[in-house]
C-alpha cells in the first residue's frame, strides 16, 4: 500500500471536472484507489465519492492505492492535484 498527501491548489478546489479527471486517471490501474479529506474516505474511482468530499482549495487530500501498479497510481493522482488538474497533460 502507497500513500501520499496533496493539498488541492486549483481555485476552484476538487470540483466536477476536476474530480472527474481523477477518476479516469484512477480507473486506468489495477490497484484499488481510495481518497481521504475531511476526515472521510472514499472509492478514488467513483465521481460521486469524489465530489462528496468537498475538497477546496488548499484542502489536504491524502491518496492511497494498493495492488498492482500502485507506485504509478499514486505518483500519477498526486501530480496531477499539484498541477492544478490541468486541461492538457
Amino acid at each position: 500500500m502507497i500513500q501520499s498527501s496533496v493539498s488541492i491548489t486549483n481555485e476552484l478546489g476538487l470540483h466536477l471536472r476536476a474530480a472527474a479527471r481523477l477518476v479516469v486517471l484512477a480507473n486506468q490501474y489495477a490497484a484499488s484507489v481510495k481518497i481521504s479529506a475531511n476526515g472521510k474516505t472514499v472509492d478514488g474511482k467513483s465521481l460521486l465519492g469524489i465530489t462528496s468530499l468537498l475538497a477546496k482549495k488548499g484542502t489536504v487530500i491524502t491518496i492511497t492505492a494498493d495492488g498492482e501498479g500502485e507506485q504509478e497510481a499514486v505518483d500519477q493522482l498526486s501530480a496531477l492535484v499539484q498541477k492544478g488538474f490541468p486541461t492538457t497533460p
